[in-house]
């Protein structure tokens, strides 16, 4: 079965761009999928787990070894993962915070970004275990990034490319809304609406 995971990552509720953009994404893509599944993850009411040293030592610790507190401790981050390895697309509402992402977003990438489960060092180099996934990312700023001189302070694109990449995912698109006005924001938003259209008429066209 076809199955979306749409992640929303927003502060934000209703003025949140992204969360508009994500919710059409899925709206499209249930449309070209009638009879797939949707798995929806708010990130901002989930109680993601930051990067503690009890965290890290029970990502890093044999499922056979692992004490009770630490199979509490990664029942989330397990959820997370099943959520992750069960679908075949996904869909980021990442909006740029201080020229990065939501640091609720960073705290789900170091909860799914897990030795033997998304990466493996087999052969003695780093090697993606998420094969034929497909990322598609709705990014909403201030400015635009899109020419020098803001590019280069976006540090948000280069590094969801890379990690998720590190994982294995390399089908990654990314469609981008800005402005900090209500036209421009309009227009962009717009745009990118139009932009995810433009996807599902290439596939099906």
């Amino acid at each position: 079965m076809a199955t979306l995971l749409q992640i929303d990552s927003s502060g934000l509720s209703e003025a949140s761009i992204t969360r508009r953009l994500s919710a059409h994404y899925a709206e499209k893509w249930k449309e070209a999928h009638p009879n797939g599944k949707i798995t929806y993850r708010n990130l901002t009411e989930t109680n993601v787990p930051f990067a503690t040293e009890a965290l890290i030592f029970a990502m890093n610790t044999p499922p056979d070894k692992l004490t009770a507190a630490q199979k509490l401790l990664l029942s989330l981050p397990d959820e997370l993962m099943k959520e992750l390895l069960e679908a075949d697309t996904y869909v980021i509402g990442a909006p740029m915070y201080n020229f990065s992402i939501p640091a609720i977003l960073k705290a789900y990438i170091d909860a799914i970004v897990r030795p033997g489960l998304t990466f493996s060092f087999e052969g003695g180099r780093p090697q993606g275990l998420l094969k034929n996934k497909k990322l598609i990312v709705l990014t909403a700023s201030g400015g635009d990034y899109s020419e020098q001189p803001m590019k280069s302070m976006d540090f948000l694109e280069p590094y969801l490319r890379g990690v998720f990449g590190f994982i294995g995912i390399t089908d990654i698109t990314f469609v981008k809304a800005h402005g900090n006005d209500p036209e421009t924001k309009a227009t962009t938003e717009a745009s990118a609406k139009a932009a995810i259209d433009q996807l599902f008429q290439a596939v099906t066209a």
